[in-house]
This record gives structure tokens, sequence and C-alpha cells, in this order.
């Protein structure tokens, strides 16, 4: 380990030392370079359906998450109660295979989705779709609880467990098992497809988002600076960490995401308080935007769209990407991380996502005409006016601030442990697709882990507009494989869900405590 980190520091410090002298243009040069090399995949996986705006990729998760709600039964809401006595270790047996607790799992996936994607990203939905948007993530929330369920629990039963009580689990595994299992082709294919987006991902969204927007709320606090000092800094800490492996990774996210989350809604729920009187008219200003626009940028189209495309960016429903972090859950039932699982939709979306969104509403961030009640669009009509022209996680940090002027600072440090938390879930997710591409070794998982460290502080570099995009396209394009093999397998699920219910009803399944 102590060579590992010598050897990632001293190549920071080549790193450091080589960028002073281009120290002026190097983010200019770095935004252009990643702009110019995205921009291709970001136009297809965003390409809209022939003769509208709306882009294939939204309605592909809609209709999933739909089809799986209906197929299970509404399974987010008749299983809710039994999953909060999962997570509560109601039924955990200890000498289960496994190497965390359902809680840990818990805390260690939803730390890669609670995160900038409920400061920064629902900003950016109510600024472009305005509040309607709102309606659409929770809806989107409510519905992605199906999704997650069921790509969680074949992500445990399907998963490789190792002698040295490590296991490695998630689409890829139950992509090749699962198919070849049911007798259906090109499973080695799509994990293939899956690995290379999922890599894609934890580089994109899982990494450079996060890297580039706490720089941004660092900078908004303390004045501009590089960005690269900033990245420089977090991938020093982030490969400290990493190095650990996922029970390092999972003592750190259960003890930083219920502070983090705790301390965000607190804040919130607060303001709320302060403004009770406005709670009221910004549900309506919510639901009336959600079908009309109120004149926002691309009406209703324009809020469904922003709506749809923020939640599955924020909870990952679909993506897959939970599922590998579930699969290291010690537990012999595989159905019950589908259960806890299911957990992770509603509160980063329905819960977190609108506290934020309520907030930035009620305090009067959105500028619109007195006389007509309608949004003002900004000179290029793409997105809402705000007060003082801010966008992304400086729109969030303003409506708190307004509330309490100190909370810039708070919500600075928020954003750091936020942005901290995801990316070393992310670093997690794509090892494991790096391994299952590449094999496993400690090599092997040392090249990704500096290669993921180094995107730290091109992700710091490079400005919103480039990343953000170039996150949701890998992070959907992850999405598409993980969908078609869910299709395929649900019928699995619904076997494993029957069985383990009529054994629960029984009292064949007992607690633990």
């Amino acid at each position: 380990m102590k060579k590992s980190f010598s050897a990632a520091l001293a190549a920071s410090i080549v790193l450091a030392c080589t960028v002073p002298a281009m120290a002026q243009s190097i983010d200019e040069q770095v935004n252009t370079l990643f702009a110019n090399s995205t921009g291709w995949f970001v136009s297809f996986i965003f390409s809209p359906f022939p003769g509208t705006s709306f882009p294939w990729i939204v309605g592909w998760l809609v209709v999933a998450a739909t089809v799986f709600t209906i197929y299970f039964g509404f399974i987010q809401f008749r299983a809710f109660p039994h999953s909060i006595a999962l997570v509560r270790g109601d039924y955990s047996d200890p000498e289960d295979a496994g190497e965390v607790s359902h809680f840990q799992a818990l805390a260690t996936a939803l730390s890669g989705t609670v995160g900038l994607g409920n400061i920064a990203g629902v900003a950016v939905a109510v600024g472009i779709g305005g509040p309607g948007a709102t309606f659409w993530m929770i809806l989107a929330g409510l519905m992605g609880m199906a999704s997650k369920f069921t790509e969680c629990t074949l992500g445990v039963k399907y998963r490789n467990e190792y002698p040295d009580g490590t296991v490695s689990g998630g689409p890829m595994y139950y992509m090749t098992k699962g198919f070849e299992e049911r007798g259906l082709p090109a499973g080695k294919i799509l994990a293939v497809m899956f690995a290379i987006f999922c890599i894609l991902g934890a580089l994109g969204g899982g990494n450079m988002f996060q890297a580039n927007q706490a720089h941004a709320q660092i900078a908004n606090v303390v004045g501009d600076y590089p960005g690269w000092i900033t990245g420089l800094i977090f991938a020093a800490i982030v490969f400290a960490v990493i190095v650990g492996g996922l029970k390092s990774i999972a003592s750190v996210t259960e003890k930083v995401v219920p502070f983090m989350g705790v301390l965000y809604v607190l804040t919130a729920l607060v303001i709320l308080l302060m403004h009770a009187d406005k709670i009221g008219w910004a549900f309506g200003q919510i639901f009336e935007g959600a079908f009309t626009g109120l004149g926002v940028a691309g009406g209703f189209v324009g809020a469904l769209i922003q709506g749809f495309k923020r939640a599955a960016f924020s909870n990952e429903a679909g993506v897959g990407s939970a599922a590998i972090a579930h699969s290291a859950v010690r537990t012999k039932e595989p159905i019950t991380e589908g259960f806890v699982s299911l957990l992770e939709p509603f509160i980063d979306t329905v819960v977190i996502c609108t506290m934020t969104a309520l907030v930035i509403i009620i305090t009067g961030q959105l500028v619109s005409d007195p006389e007509t009640g309608l949004y003002l669009l900004n000179e290029g009509g793409s997105a809402i006016q705000t007060v003082d022209g801010n966008s992304g996680v400086a729109l969030t940090s303003a409506a708190f601030s307004s509330a309490f002027g100190w909370f810039q600072y708070v919500l600075a440090i928020a954003v750091v442990l936020f942005a901290f938390s995801t990316m070393i879930s992310w670093s997690y997710y794509g090892l494991k697709a790096w391994t299952f591409l590449f094999g496993e070794g400690k090599t092997k998982e040392l090249i990704f882990k500096v290669i993921f460290c180094i995107f730290v502080v091109i992700g710091a570099a490079a400005s919103l507009g480039p990343v953000i995009d170039f996150s949701d396209a890998a992070i959907f394009a992850m999405a598409v494989v993980n969908i078609v093999a869910l299709y395929a397998l649900m019928p699995i699920v619904k076997r494993e869900l029957e069985s383990y219910l009529s054994r629960l009803k029984s009292n064949e399944i007992k607690k633990f405590t």
C-alpha cells in the first residue's frame, strides 16, 4: 500500500510541476479538448425521437421503470416497511457470505447517488425546466424504485464469491451468468459493453462532474482560482481512501453519508419552515408547471425532459451502478438487497431533490414577470433568469444563503463531502468494471485507480457544460445495455420474490434480533 501511495504521490508531484508553466490557459485547453472529443457521443445518446425534442434515452428509462412497477405489483410500496426492517438489521445473519451489512451497502450506494446531483443537478433542472420539473423528478424517483429493486436483486444472485471473503457483482455478472442460465445469447457481449460504459460513467458522472462542482462551490466562497489545484488535492485524498478497497470505502461512507444527508435536510427544513406561508404556493407552481410549463424553456415537454433527466442522473435507477455496491452485502437471500435498494431513489429523489427544488422556488431565485406570473428567460432563451444570474450549484447556494448568509460555507463543506463520497463509490464501480475486462490483480487495480485520480484533475479544470453533458451521456449509455438485461432476467427476479414472500409469510424466515 505504501509503495502504491508513493507512486501516486510522485505522479501527482510531476503533474503539479508541469502544470504551472501553462497555468494561464490550462483550464481553457482542457475544456476545448474535452468538448471536441466527446461531442459526438453526447449527441448520439440524447438524440430525440424523429419530429420531437424528446430524447429517446429518457423514454427508454421511463418505459422500463413503468414496466417493472407493474410487473412486480408496485413492489416499491408493498415492500417499503420490510425494507426498513432489513436496513435496521432485523433479518441479518452475521454468518452470511459478503463484505458489508445491508446498511453499509445502502450507504455506499447512496454515497454514489446522494451528492451533487441533488444540489447542482436539481438547480439545473429547475433553472431550465422550471418548478414543474420537480413533479417529473418525483414521479421518476417513485417509479425508479422498481428498477433499482430489479437490478440489485440480480446483482446479489449472480455475484462471484472468492475464498478471501471478497465478492464481485453487478450487471457484468448477471449478464453473463444469468443469460447463460436462461439459454439466451449475447450475454457476454452486453457485459463487455456495460463494463466499458461503466468505466466512462465512473470517470464522468462519478468523478469529473463531482470535482467540477466542488471546485465551483469552493471558488464561490474563497474567490476564483485555477481548477487544477482543487483537482490535485481531491485526487490525493481520494487515492488515499480507495487503495483500502470496499471495506475502507464502506467504513467512510456509512459515517459521511448520514451526516451529510441530515445536515442538508435539516437546513432545508428550517428554511421551508421560515417560509411556511409559501409552501402551498410552491407546490402549486410545481403542479401547474408540470403540465403547462409556465412559459419556461421548452414548455411542458421541457419541464418533463429536465425532470426525468435529472432524476435519472441523481438516483441512477436502471443504470446498474448500484447493483455493483449492493452485490457485496452479507446475505444469502438476493431479494433482500432488492428490497433495501429500492429505498435509494426515495431518499435521493423524492426527499432530498424535492427539498432542494422547494428551497430554490420559495426563496424567489427564479425571476418572473409580475404582470403575467410567467418566468422570464435569459437572452438565449435556454433557461430561466435568476436573481444573480446563477446556475448549477451556485443557484442552490444562493437560495440557501438568502436565509442564512453563512450557509454558503456550510454548503461548501457539504459539497466537498458529497463530491468526495460520490467519487470514492464510483471508483469502486469503475474498478469492478475494469477488473471484469482486464482481470483481477493488484497492479491492474492500481492502474485504474491512478487513471481515476488523473480524471479528478481534468474534471476540476473543465467547464460545467461539457462535463455535465458527457456525464449524462456516459451514465445513460450504461442504462441502455443494463435495461435490456433486466427485461430478459426479470422472470428470475419474480421467482425469487414469490419464494421469499411465501417463506416470510410462513415464518420460515425469522428475525435475528
